[in-house]
């Protein structure tokens, strides 16, 4: 069953050096959905150290959905999107900015 669009939530503004969580999920899709975050229609690495958008500290579940920074800056600032993926297909969420 292909994934439903998501439910995201992202907060509006987060103070410079605070963490931040990003939140999506769909419950519609079988098999259980992966999860994939983009900022600015860019794909985020599920392993921060290997991003080359910049130094930002992230955790990364592709299970959960859940993306967390652990101290934001003004490099996060952006339009966030989550897209679920599983063998039917994929869905994606509205982009929501993000203010740091």
């Amino acid at each position: 069953v292909k994934p439903m669009t998501p439910r995201c939530s992202v907060p509006k503004a987060v103070p410079v050096g605070k963490s931040a969580s990003l939140h999506c999920h769909e419950n519609e899709g079988f098999p259980k959905s992966t999860y994939s975050w983009y900022r600015n229609s860019e794909p985020l690495s599920p392993d921060s150290k290997s991003s080359k958008s910049h130094n930002s500290s992230y955790t990364l579940n592709p299970a959960t959905g859940t993306l967390v920074f652990h101290a934001v800056h003004k490099g996060d600032t952006g339009r966030y999107s989550c897209i679920a993926t599983n063998d039917a297909g994929f869905a994606k969420c509205e982009e929501q900015e993000m203010e740091v």
